[in-house]
């Protein structure tokens, strides 16, 4: 029996336990492709199996087609990125019918991130991917709310609130509810989230950013200010995801400058029970493959077992 056990623990180590569950759905992984660097997931199947991450968000996704702002709409900074693309998309009709049946053939979850200017907008695309087989919904509410003078949803607790239980109403996929950084106490809002009826939360989205030309005396993106993601965000990533998950009770994704096996370990010992990466697929299209199999290493060379042991094990 005993020598059962140790082959049995040997197999583990060589093979650790990576699965997690978010409101009742597994993911083989903890690893999933953030929305918007990563297309809708098929423009990267030429490089990557899919099937090996854990989920995909696709590109954020809108009530009607958007051609997005005009450039330039992308900046380089020290250790990060600068974007004002503006959810370019092609309207949650044409994904539905278009893009959806493809990324359908993978085993990998799928996220839906929806973007919307109103209650109503945010209701009315919840409804339509009813008939659609997606895994979770995910709403993106640092959108301008144009019936508040273009404050962002995310911004007050109360509207908070108020998106998440209206959208929750709406649909019956689990609801993720992406958070925006550019706020008082990510605290308050992520248990705004929670009251609101969300199954899990995620953040951080990006930090309000701006760069300039010196040579012109004029910003360098066409929308003057953008949003500010890669590894330069990370340490504030870090502290949010960590006082969000002491703050509630349903699962954290944790994103921000991640870009190696052992960013995602940091933010699972923050207490995220999955992580996803965004600017590092710009940098390389195997990113993901490659922090998988950093997070797997760090395991083996630990000898843990099971991803659970890593989830909320920050040690005060």
């Amino acid at each position: 029996m005993g020598q059962f056990l140790t082959v049995r623990r040997l197999c583990l180590m060589n093979n650790p336990n990576l699965s997690v569950e978010i409101a009742g759905i597994v993911l083989d992984n903890p690893i999933i492709a953030a929305s918007g660097t990563f297309g809708f997931g098929i423009e990267y199947a030429d490089y990557i199996d899919l099937n090996k991450i854990g989920a995909i968000s696709v590109k954020g996704l809108t009530l009607k087609p958007r051609k997005g702002n005009p450039p330039p709409r992308i900046a380089e900074t020290p250790s990060g990125i600068l974007n004002s693309v503006g959810l370019q998309n092609p309207g949650i009709d044409h994904f539905i019918n278009n893009d959806l049946p493809k990324l359908k053939q993978y085993r990998t979850k799928i996220i839906v991130n929806i973007n919307g200017n109103t209650i109503d907008e945010y209701c009315q695309m919840a409804a339509k991917l009813q008939e659609a087989t997606v895994d979770f919904i995910e709403l993106n509410i640092s959108c301008p709310n144009v019936k508040q003078g273009g404050v962002s949803f995310g911004a007050d607790p109360g509207m908070v609130y108020e998106v998440t239980k209206a959208v929750k109403e709406c649909c019956s996929q689990p609801l993720i509810v992406k958070l925006t950084p550019n706020v008082r106490d990510i605290r308050e809002n992520a248990r705004a989230a929670e009251e609101g009826g969300a199954d899990a939360i995620s953040l951080i989205n990006t930090l309000l950013g701006m760069a300039i030309d010196i040579s012109t005396r004029k910003p360098i993106l066409a929308n003057i200010t953008g949003g500010l993601s890669g590894p330069a965000i990370k340490p504030v990533a870090l502290r949010m995801v960590w006082q969000a998950a002491q703050a509630v009770d349903i699962p954290v994704i944790g994103m921000g400058g991640i870009m190696t096996g052992e960013d995602a370990v940091e933010f699972l010992l923050a207490g995220a029970t999955a992580v996803s990466v965004g600017t590092a697929n710009l940098a390389s299209p195997t990113a993901m493959l490659d922090i998988l199999e950093g997070l797997i290493e760090y395991m083996k060379v630990h000898n843990i077992e099971d991803i659970h042991e890593l989830i909320g094990g920050l040690i005060l």
